[in-house]
């Protein structure tokens, strides 16, 4: 397993953050990683909700079918699977004055013979959870007052 978390502050209301990052789709703007990432299912965003990410790692390209198993106020958890990892994304979104706090957490479980790379990529997702760091904060406060 590896397990990386980043506290980011923002720059915008609490709310505003945490309605932005409950759209999954949205990880093609803030995560490095992330190649695309498309809804799968239709609806307003709550849990149960799907899409497919599609991430470039070390290379090459992996696809994840993640779902929102928790939307509550303040927090979001999405969980992806394919055939060799879990990954999930732990989002706590806290007001701190006019702006926000985000703690993201990332936590990949690999399935199988792929255990035994874990090790060997902590170094790689340490770098990638470093450019979200860098990217979310930039990419709110480009948005509008609004959204």
């Amino acid at each position: 397993m590896v397990a990386v978390r980043r506290i980011i502050t923002v720059a915008r209301p609490a709310d505003a953050v945490a309605a932005y990052l409950a759209d999954f789709a949205r990880t093609e703007e803030w995560d490095p990683g992330t190649v695309s990432c498309t809804r799968t299912d239709d609806g307003p965003v709550g849990v149960g909700a799907r899409w497919r990410n599609v991430s470039r790692f070390r290379g090459r390209t992996t696809e994840l079918s993640y779902r929102l198993v928790r939307h509550d106020p303040g927090r979001l958890v999405f969980v992806g699977e394919n055939r060799t990892v879990t990954a999930t994304d732990d989002i706590t979104v806290t007001a701190d004055g006019p702006g926000t706090v985000v703690d993201y957490r990332a936590t990949l479980e690999f399935k199988g013979l792929a255990r035994l790379a874990a090790p060997f990529l902590r170094a790689e997702f340490e770098r990638l959870a470093d450019g979200v760091a860098e990217r979310l904060p930039e990419v709110l406060a480009a948005r509008s007052p609004r959204g």
